[in-house]
């Protein structure tokens, strides 16, 4: 090999490394969020039913659909993980109603003053918002028993982050509404659903 041709492939393996070095990072790949390592709620019911009432829109500044785990799909996991029925011949049935599953995207507006709590300028607030209802439904349709919660969490981001790190911060969001929301529906079944707990 002469020596043009060495300079010639040395100069194209320090361009291939340089386009590797410089590609962005893969995507974080988060896992799917459940609640199998608590212990269910074991109902003297014949069926769970879920009802979701909260529709999104796919539009600005609506962004929850977008989340690597939409709190919606979190809180049907909760029901799923965490309700149980354990009486067949029972009438009665436990409904949980999904009434709000929101996540809303704003803009903050930039104030030279907050230079000195953010080392960079916050660009963007994501503001999160969930809501429940769990019922104990009788055999004449109506509610013996009934638990709401709800949960909110907003996250102010910086300037210049990346898709990967909004993610983060956006699954960050679903974890922490569930565990607020599950703190919540915890107490009030502890306290009022003991006629149907098993």
């Amino acid at each position: 090999m002469t020596i043009r041709l060495r300079q010639i492939f040395a100069v194209a393996l320090v361009a291939t490394a340089a386009a590797c070095s410089s590609a962005p990072p893969p995507p974080p790949t988060f896992a799917d969020i459940h609640f199998l390592a608590l212990p269910p709620f074991r109902l003297n019911v014949s069926q769970i039913q879920i009802v979701d009432q909260f529709q999104p829109t796919f539009q600005e500044p609506n962004v929850e659909h977008q989340f690597p785990v939409p709190p919606q799909r979190a809180l049907q996991n909760w029901a799923h993980d965490r309700l149980q029925a354990i009486g067949p011949t029972s009438g009665y049935v436990a409904r949980f109603t999904i009434v709000d599953a929101s996540v809303r995207e704003s803009d903050l507006p930039r104030d030279k003053s907050l230079t000195a709590v953010f080392k960079t300028q916050q660009a963007e607030r994501y503001d999160g918002h969930v809501s429940v209802r769990l019922e104990i439904i009788n055999p004449q349709g109506v509610a013996e028993r009934t638990a709401t919660a709800e949960a909110a969490v907003s996250r102010s981001v910086p300037e210049g982050i990346t898709l990967n790190e909004r993610d983060k911060i956006w699954y960050d969001m679903t974890r922490d509404l569930m565990a607020d929301l599950d703190r919540q529906v915890q107490r009030q079944v502890d306290a009022s659903f003991s006629p149907f707990r098993v």
